[in-house]
């Protein structure tokens, strides 16, 4: 009787493996994996990514006050310590026009530079400041736009001496903030319940119900102004190009996924980018109608939940504990003799 039970229990745990199978990946491979693992000296996790004028020149910013510094387009990385109070500060934003640049932080903190960083000066913020600054965008001389963590939206024109609210009302405590180039923001709610739009001229946030029953992890533009959705479950969601209030129906690049997609970045008009959960990263050619896995990625533990591409052939995707990936194009697409 006792063998019979044990064969009953090895018959069901096989049923267990080959069912957990089906699920298994069948996503194809890319190609070329164009992702290079940078060393970066510190283990806190890294926030945010920009450049100066110089591609050479540039700057990462993180948890623990943590700045990094690199001369070699992004190769290599030496810290910066910066001579502030004893507050622990969470630098969540760093952005650049030409040499003037712009640290915004948690709480409360906002810095400026007019000389590529060689130099950093602490902005005076109102006390009555709804919220800390979390997102920052230089535009021009002396003009940047800051945002903080309730969806308050300020603007300066004179290096951050003032600033004028550009939406009157906060939106709540929020999970994510995106700035569209033009002006255009999206914010989801810090339980990923709904989410709210902005745009300039407007006196208050938009509030939208989530699409499903899915919690939203993230939302973003794509450089022709539609709006892109990642949910709980593997879901993306790409908004109609011709209706902005309608969407398109959901995908799931990768079925019965574990782990979660994090954040979405294109690096043509055509070709997309998605960071997860555990290494896992995924592309789309086609405008996100067919995807891959870029398998190679997978050794690196860590969560992916920044991808930046400052050009097409230019590009960075940030993970947690000071992990950082710089893109290498295929040489056999970029060479002269491919040409």
């Amino acid at each position: 009787m006792h063998s019979i039970v044990k064969g009953w229990q090895r018959i069901a745990t096989l049923l267990i493996v080959v069912l957990m199978c089906i699920g298994c990946s069948k996503v194809p491979s890319v190609s070329y994996n164009p992702w290079k693992v940078i060393s970066v000296p510190t283990d806190s996790n890294l926030l945010d990514i920009a450049f100066t004028n110089n591609p050479e020149h540039g700057y990462l910013v993180g948890s623990n006050a943590t700045l990094l510094e690199t001369d070699d387009g992004g190769n290599t990385w030496k810290p910066i310590i910066l001579q502030l109070d004893e507050q622990k500060y969470r630098f969540d934003s760093v952005s650049f026009a030409g040499k003037e640049g712009w640290i915004a932080g948690e709480p409360g903190l906002l810095l400026h530079t007019t000389d590529e960083g060689a130099s950093w000066s602490r902005i005076p913020l109102n006390e009555k400041l709804p919220g800390s600054p979390i997102a920052v965008k230089a535009l021009a001389d002396k003009t940047a736009e800051m945002a903080t963590d309730v969806g308050a939206i300020y603007k300066t024109t004179d290096g951050g001496k003032n600033w004028k609210a550009q939406v009157e009302s906060a939106v709540g405590v929020v999970r994510n903030l995106e700035r569209s180039p033009d002006g255009k923001y999206v914010a989801v709610s810090a339980k990923g319940s709904f989410y709210s739009t902005w745009e300039p001229g407007q006196d208050a946030w938009v509030s939208h119900n989530r699409i499903s029953s899915r919690r939203v992890e993230n939302m973003g533009f794509a450089d022709n102004g539609q709006l892109w959705l990642l949910a709980r479950g593997g879901q993306i969601q790409f908004s109609d190009p011709t209706k902005p209030e309608e969407w398109q129906k959901a995908k799931y690049p990768e079925l019965s996924t574990s782990w979660g997609l994090l954040d979405l970045a294109y690096r043509t008009p055509n070709e997309i980018w998605i960071g997860g959960g555990s290494g896992n990263l995924l592309r789309s050619p086609d405008g996100g109608k067919t995807w891959e896995k870029d398998r190679a990625v997978e050794e690196v533990a860590a969560n992916l939940y920044k991808i930046v591409f400052l050009e097409p052939e230019r590009g960075f995707i940030i993970g947690d504990r000071g992990v950082l990936l710089k893109y290498l194009p295929n040489p056999e697409t970029t060479s002269p003799e491919a040409a």
